[in-house]
Order: structure tokens, then sequence, then C-alpha cells
């Protein structure tokens, strides 16, 4: 029997995972036709060379755990990819020439540490920016290979990074939180030697919950332009700032829901990415035009996009029932991969219900039939990130075992406004839990949703607020499924990697010692003793982000009382880059539903 006959005979949702995807490939600025992209076609995420004059096609790292985080340089000689160990994301910079060949440190004389932006300039030289817990973020300036030694440029407690290194490597933008609110970034233009050439700040020093975020320098020899994007009106917007002129240009992209831009190649234009209620759509605007384009795309997902020389954008789209294919609006597919395509699965519903908040957004996913169903109340991560009309193979695997899908943007989710993202602060885990208690309310009112199979499930924010709802809500869940959670909140923070420790004094107004009854409130672990219903945690050994220590605190509780539980521990990071692994987690989630739950045979469905 061949491969994509042993695929065929597969249930649908592990060929969903299995299927072959790319993702949206980067180009180099000045050699067009050289491409990067990450791809399972091995079965393990890795980064791919691409060269499209002669439509060659390279596979650039092997390593055991996956590989995603890779970047061309401006000529396209090299590819530099980041090496940490089995997905512990600390690590070294590493660079190969295009063409294959032996992987060197690009930049030797730094030591190893968590990642905190990268640009390469087209003189060969970089700036790295580093986070450790000894330093905090330290950003350096590498010269060319074989010029001499790093130097360091900046150096901060508080977490920054590289934002982008102008085209002519004259100037370098940062963002960093200095003033202590690591949601609100302000903004520094240095020279390479780390010399101080304006400063753009709209928290006003951290008196004003107004962030900004680097998008790019103009791709042009001579101009000094910084797209940037701003939340002056309540969401975000793109405007130009000229660092060297001291000017901030408005532009009229009026929108709603968050606005993204990055420039067109020759600098000419912008290309608009909109992200509003869970979908998004891409526009064009010419500065000094009165009002933007639109460039036409299906409805649904536009996961990234970038416009290529010839004035074509090339862009992933998905939505919750298509799987993702790189598209071009010249009406070509961009990247097809071998091999056999993903399942279709349902398509979303809206349903928008009234919370303490204000209207809650959620997307509903139905199998076929009558309700009320088992419902999965299926989680985002970030905080601040949304689920949207994109597909998504875990809900759809959900959905072919009979179950309803519910994803809620609660408070702290972006593309609904900064008010709506920034709600979350203090009380946080027990707002967000408000929203999920409103809308598994309506669901059970309206039919969708059996009250007495509900699950509350999800990965790393998602874990977390499944572990609180389970010890704040005992009575609301017959089910909790926690993937690499935070479990027991103080020791989380001691253990986390540093800049999501900046990121927890901000959320919580403090360290577990400023404000021990917030961080008290917040954790699971504080809960722990009233969980009634039977709860799965699966947990990566190196996650730095959500450490397996104090997941382990939360389940010797969990075993001290005879509490129902399981827990799957596997040796890797912040979830798997290897698609049998995350197909092993689907399936153990599955089962222990259907064990408690009651239902078929998961490995026949």
């Amino acid at each position: 029997m061949s491969e994509s006959e042993n695929v065929s005979t597969m249930p649908e949702w592990e060929q969903r995972f299995r299927a072959p995807r790319v993702s949206l490939p980067d180009w180099a600025e000045d050699a067009p036709d050289r491409s990067l992209f990450v791809s399972n076609a091995t079965g393990t995420y890795e980064l791919y060379a691409w060269d499209r004059s002669s439509g060659r096609q390279r596979q650039v790292t092997d390593r055991p755990n996956g590989t995603t985080d890779g970047v061309l340089t401006p000529d396209g000689e090299a590819i530099w990819w980041f090496s940490d160990t089995d997905g512990d994301e600390f690590g070294v910079w590493m660079r190969q020439p295009f063409g294959g060949g032996e992987d060197v440190p690009a930049a030797p004389g730094l030591a190893p540490s968590y990642p905190a932006g990268l640009a390469i300039g087209r003189d060969g030289s970089a700036v790295i920016g580093r986070s450790t817990d000894e330093d905090g973020t330290t950003i350096h300036r590498v010269p060319a290979p074989g010029s001499g030694e790093a130097v360091e440029i900046y150096r901060h407690r508080e977490s920054a990074g590289v934002g982008d290194l102008s085209y002519d490597g004259t100037l370098i933008a940062l963002e960093h939180t200095e003033h202590g609110d690591a949601m609100h970034s302000a903004l520094r233009v240095v020279r390479p030697d780390g010399s101080t050439v304006a400063e753009l700040d709209d928290t006003e020093g951290g008196t004003k919950e107004l962030g900004l975020a680097v998008l790019g320098f103009a791709p042009v020899a001579g101009d000094t332009r910084l797209l940037v994007g701003h939340q002056r009106r309540g969401r975000w917007e793109p405007m130009i700032w000229d660092p060297v002129a001291g000017t901030e240009t408005a532009l009229p992209v009026d929108l709603p829901g968050d606005v993204g831009a990055e420039w067109y190649p020759d600098g000419s234009a912008l290309l608009i990415e909109h992200s509003f209620e869970a979908r998004s759509e891409l526009w064009r605007y010419e500065p000094g035009a009165a009002e933007p384009v639109r460039v036409e795309t299906p409805a649904g997902t536009v996961s990234g996009a970038t416009a290529r020389p010839d004035g074509t954008v090339e862009y992933l789209w998905s939505s919750a029932a298509q799987p993702p294919v790189v598209r071009s609006t010249s009406g070509a597919v961009v990247l097809d991969p071998p091999g056999a395509k993903a399942p279709a699965s349902v398509a979303v519903e809206d349903a928008w219900v009234e919370g303490p908040g204000g209207r809650i957004h959620a997307l509903v996913q139905k199998p076929a039939g009558d309700g009320p169903f088992p419902t999965v109340f299926e989680i985002h991560g970030g905080p601040t990130w949304h689920d949207s009309d994109a597909f998504a193979s875990g809900p759809a695997a959900w959905v072919d075992h009979g179950f309803a899908v519910v994803r809620v943007n609660y408070r702290g989710s972006t593309g609904y406004g900064r008010a709506w993202t920034d709600a979350l602060k203090h009380r946080v885990g027990l707002i967000e839990l408000e929203d999920i208690a409103a809308v598994r309310d309506w669901s059970v009112k309206s039919g969708l949703a059996d009250p007495q199979r509900l699950v509350l499930a999800g990965g790393s924010w998602g874990g977390y607020l499944t572990l609180l709802g389970l010890g704040t809500q005992p009575d609301a869940w017959a089910l909790g499924l926690a993937a690499v959670p935070v479990a027991d909140y103080v020791t989380a923070y001691h253990d986390e990697m540093e800049a999501l420790k900046a990121m927890d004094r901000t959320l919580l107004g403090g360290t577990p010692e400023e404000v021990p009854e917030r961080f008290e409130a917040s954790s699971p672990l504080t809960y722990v003793d009233a969980v009634r219903a039977p709860v799965y945690i699966s947990a990566g050994v190196n996650d730095p982000r959500c450490p397996i220590r104090q997941v382990e605190n939360y389940v010797d509780r969990l075993a001290a009382r005879g509490a129902v539980h399981e827990v799957y521990r596997y040796d890797a990071g912040h979830g798997s880059l290897v698609v049998e692994e995350r197909i092993k987690q689907v399936r153990l989630e599955l089962e222990f539903a259907l064990k408690h739950l009651g239902g078929g045979d998961v490995l026949g469905a």
C-alpha cells in the first residue's frame, strides 16, 4: 500500500495533522528569487530554502524537535536560524549558506540567550537582541563575519527588542519597556554605536496605556521614514515617523479593528493588514492618497502577507472550513506542498453574548445533527491573542467526534480595541473566566450545549484558564484538558523566562512578594482542592514559558487527595513541532474525554 493510500485510510482528524503544510515564504530583499519557508513535509516542522528561479527546494534544518525561526540575509546568500535545545528557546543564532553547507555560529562571541529580535544589514553586519535572567535585555551590533567582535549597544533590566535596521544600516529601531509596562512599548532609534537619534513614547513614562510597535523602515536608500503601529485612537493603526526629520504622518486608514502594515518593496505604498471580529483582509495605501484600496482576498483569515517586487501580493489564507494555502493576487497558488491535502472541516458561526464587560464574540462549530451536544470550550492562549475564522486541526477533531466547539475571544483578546485587550489587568484569569461563563450560559440556554457534558480546554494561557476555571467554577465543568498551563502562578513566575516575568509584573501590578494577594487570587493552585472534574494535563519538560516544576506542584496536590487526573509529560518545550507527537497528544485528550463523558471509539472515529 502506498503512503497516500495509508493516509487516506486514516481518520480524517489525523489526516488534517499529517497533511503537508507550508508557511508564507519570506524572501531576500535584494534577491527576491531566494525564499525561506517552514514545512512539516518530513513530519517535523523545519526550515526550507527555495530558489524560485530554478524551482529547487532544500531542507535547511533537521533537528529532533524541529526548527521554525529563520531569516534570510538581504543578499540571499545565507540563512540565519535559531538553535535551541529541545524546544527550550534558549540558544544561539547559526548561519548556513543558502545553497547548503556547514552551520556556523553567526555571532560566535555571544553566549546563549532567549532571542529578543534580529536585524541583518546589507554589509553583512547584524543587530541581535538577547534576553537572560541575569542581564535582562542586551542588544549587540555584530560586524560582518571575520571583521571584529560583537559590541553591546543597549542594556536594561526590563524587556526590549530589536525592531528593524534602516536600508543603509545607519539607524536601528528598538522597542523597549524601560517604563515598566510590558504590554505597551516605547520606541527608540539609535545609531550603530548605540547613541540615541530620537525617542517616541506614547506611555509618557509609563503613565498612559498606549503602546507603539516597529513595523519597518522604508526599503529605500537614504529614506529615514519608519512605519510605526500606535494605539492613539483606541486600536492598533499605522503611521509614518521620521526620527531624523522629527515628523509624524497620520494615515487616513479608517478601518474598525486592528490595522497593521508593511512597505511595498519600492517604498511607494503600504500593504495594509486589517483584523476585525475574527476575520482579516488586505488593502493597499499610497501615501498622500485619500483612502486605501481593497486587495481582494476570500472571506476568512489572512495569516500573513507580503508584497512582491512585481506589485503582486502573496498571502497565507484559510478559513475554519478550508485548510491553508499560499495564494497570490495574480490568481496563482504560490507554494503547493506535495502529498494529500487536509480534509475540510465545518464553517464557524458567530455568537455575540452580553457579558459583564461588554459584548463577547465567540466562534462556534457544530457537528451534524441536533443539539444539545457535548461541547468543548477551546480557550486560546496569549492572553493577548484571538481566535479567528482560520483552519485549526484541533477543533476540527472534536467536531469529527460529535462535539460542538466554542472559542471565546474574552477580555484580553486582540482585534476588538485597546480597552478590550487591556481589561484583564490585576484580576488576571478571573476576568477572562467571567466572559467564558457568560458564553457557557448562553450555549446551554440556546440549546447548543449539553450542561452535563461541558469540557473546558486550552493550551498555554488557555491551559491556565482551564485549571483556574475548574477550581473557581467547579460545578460548571464536567472535564478539563490543560496543555502547557500555568498551574502554580508564584512558582511559574520564579521559573519562567525573564520577558514573561516582566509581563506578569505588568498584568498583576508587581512581583509575588509585592502583591501576594493578587498572585494568590489568580493562581490555579489556590483552588486545586475544589476541583471536582477529571482533569488531564500535558506539559513539556523543557518549557521556559510554563515550566514543569509548577505543573508538578499542582499535580502533587491533585494526587494527594486522590482526584481523578492524568498527566502526560513530553520531551519538548512550549508545545511540539513533531506531527506524530501532536497527534498523540490530541488522541490522548480525545480518549480521556470519551472515557469520562461516554462516547465511541476514538481510534476508529
